[in-house]
């Protein structure tokens, strides 16, 4: 699952995917920063991690990861191939949602390519770009189908009655992702390859003396994503590259500084985790306690597949326990005896935060 951060030249996307890389090459267990030289893993921060390994002496501690694509700025006429219109297009539909970084802050000697600062025009400059593709490519897939569903073609004539109401939505300039659509549909749409199906989170980028509680133009573009259902976070990239320099002392007085708590990476590694539609498992042994990711809703083979395949195809059954009664109880040993350590099969649907173990047959 990637998410892609998109948004027009010069509103920082580069800076904070660099500084994005850089906190996931500080992990020793994710030694590199990049896959491509546009794709970087992120680790996602979750302090259950330190809280099991407060139990259960381990030799690492391995977190969840989220990998985020940098895609080329995109500008008007990208839709019709303009600047790096067809890489752009071509990059964002192979991702599964979208965070989008919006420019909330003022700097003559940072150029913007409509020479001043509005969130909420920048985002309908990507919208407007995002809508013309899809509609597009709406158009071409519509026409194929309803040759093939004259011909009573019945999987034609099932997607084509998804793709009408869509298209109907984009001609109205509204993304897909502005219907309601249930399982079945949204697969339809996913498989058409649509760029406006997919979540957004907005990321507005602010300047340091907004980096603590945001400024206007945050909450106009707040305003805005709750408006169409989308999320908004705030961040100041310039920050987070110089944070992810420092070491941890520094880096816990340089927040302290500036009034955060924790860098502004943390919250956005968290929220695209959360827009993925995602949630953790944890292993634990005294070789290492692991975060696990996995589809919310995912069922107890399913998550024992992340692990390997094999453990997927020859599932017997779970043994499942969860943070709070370890804290209790100390051990997993005495979690046994006090019987809490749950066993479950086939249909058990895992809950975020679930500590488990797998016996399987292969």
């Amino acid at each position: 699952m990637k998410a892609g951060i998109v948004g027009l030249p010069n509103v920082g996307k580069s800076t904070l995917f660099n500084a994005l890389t850089a906190a996931g090459a500080e992990s020793a267990n994710y030694p590199f920063c990049t896959i491509e030289p546009n794709v970087g893993i992120v680790p996602v921060p979750d302090a259950r991690l330190a809280r099991i390994q407060a139990h259960i002496a381990t030799q690492k501690v391995i977190p969840a990861v989220v990998e985020v694509v940098d895609i080329a700025g995109l500008v008007r006429g990208a839709s019709k191939g303009e600047g790096l219109g067809n890489q752009f297009l071509g990059h964002i539909r192979n991702v599964d949602a979208v965070l989008h970084v919006v420019r909330c802050f003022e700097d003559a000697d940072v150029t913007h390519v409509d020479d001043s600062v509005d969130p909420l025009r920048d985002i309908e400059t990507i919208d407007t770009e995002l809508i013309l593709a899809d509609l597009d490519s709406m158009e071409r897939q519509i026409d194929k189908l309803r040759k093939k569903a004259r011909a009573n073609d019945a999987p034609s004539k099932e997607r084509l009655a998804v793709y009408e109401p869509a298209l109907a939505l984009l001609e109205d300039a509204k993304p897909i992702r502005a219907g309601e659509w249930d399982a079945a549909q949204a697969k339809h749409l996913r498989d058409g390859g649509f760029i406006t199906q997919k979540p957004v989170l907005y990321v507005c980028n602010v300047d340091e003396g907004a980096a603590a509680e945001g400024n206007a133009m945050v909450e106009t573009v707040r305003a805005h994503a709750e408006g169409e259902g989308a999320g908004c976070i705030h961040i100041c990239a310039q920050i987070e590259a110089e944070i992810s320099e420092l070491d941890e002392a520094e880096r816990t007085e340089f927040l302290a500084d500036i009034g955060l708590e924790e860098p502004g990476l943390h919250t956005l590694a968290r929220a695209a985790y959360d827009l993925l539609g995602l949630q953790t498992y944890f292993t634990a042994g005294e070789k290492e306690v692991r975060a696990w990711t996995i589809p919310v809703g995912a069922k107890a083979p399913q998550a024992a597949g992340v692990i390997h395949t094999d453990f997927e195809k020859g599932f017997i059954r779970a043994q499942v326990y969860g943070l709070d009664d370890l804290e209790q109880f100390k051990s997993e040993a005495a979690l046994k005896a006090a019987g809490k350590l749950r066993v479950e099969g086939k249909e058990y649907v895992v809950q975020d935060g679930d500590i488990m173990h797998f016996l399987f047959n292969v």
